[in-house]
């Protein structure tokens, strides 16, 4: 089995540094012994620095990936000039398309149902020969630890490849902490609101809104009263830290290059 990508400190939280094509490549490969996959945004950042269960599931992810521009630029202003964003819906849907010559058997877990029957009913018409093990909507709520070992034995049963998890964060990312020793060799990836958009129930972003890190003001237009306060708080909190790094990082460098001769 491959080495998985390294990881650099982004205001507590380790990120992988690696590609959409590399995590691809990594899900696929038949040497992986399942893995367990977090799409970090500035959400989660900020979110994990306030709850030690979260930064514990992020920590102990085997691979964290930069989705968001803003922890790209958090990246690069500590020196990483290779960081790229790698989302959830790209590695999702590379994954799909490889997966396809690769007989590779694909769960997925979250939303509602009505949700997961146009998800997968758009992805069998978009990725001929792709194998869906299969699907299932749980409760809003917390699950107790019986109804975790009864979801666990579901999946098992079904015999996936990989489980595709649309909980949302956190709650995505403290299930996939709880349940990955219910599920042995299969590699569990939290993709939040991805179902969403390959279902087509959910509007993406404007590329170029998404390239110039303003994702998170589309989403607030579409949902203000659900997104406001996630908004409010840590989109500032993480601007501030930027700043601070890069003041520490960048502009001493920049100061070097003017004072030489």
């Amino acid at each position: 089995m491959r080495s998985l990508p390294r990881r650099h400190d982004v205001f507590g939280s380790d990120i992988s540094l690696t590609t959409v094509d590399e995590v691809v490549d990594r899900l696929l490969d038949p040497e992986v012994d399942g893995l367990v996959v977090v799409i970090a945004n500035v959400h989660s950042i900020m979110t994990s620095r306030r709850r030690p269960e979260l930064a514990d599931a992020v920590r102990n992810a085997d691979i964290a990936t930069a989705d968001g521009v803003p922890l790209v630029w958090a990246l690069r202003a500590s020196g990483i000039d290779s960081a790229v964003r790698v989302t959830g819906i790209d590695v999702m849907r590379g994954a799909l398309a490889k997966g396809t010559t690769e007989r590779i058997r694909h769960y997925f877990y979250g939303s509602t149902e009505p949700v997961l029957r146009r998800l997968v009913s758009s992805i069998e018409r978009d990725y001929q020969g792709i194998q869906v093990a299969g699907a299932q909507s749980p409760p809003f709520q917390t699950i107790t630890d019986s109804e975790l070992a009864g979801h666990a034995g579901r999946i098992r049963a079904a015999s996936p490849d990989i489980v595709w998890v649309g909980l949302g964060m956190p709650k995505q990312e403290l299930w996939m902490e709880r349940v990955r020793d219910h599920l042995p060799g299969i590699t569990l990836v939290g993709v939040g609101a991805a179902f969403d958009w390959v279902a087509g129930t959910t509007p993406m972003a404007p590329e170029w809104m998404r390239q110039r890190g303003l994702e998170w003001l589309y989403r607030l237009g579409m949902e203000p009263r659900r997104m406001w306060r996630r908004y409010a708080y840590n989109n500032p909190a993480f601007l501030a830290l930027l700043i601070g790094r890069w003041i520490r990082t960048t502009a001493p460098r920049l100061v070097g290059r003017f004072r030489r001769p």
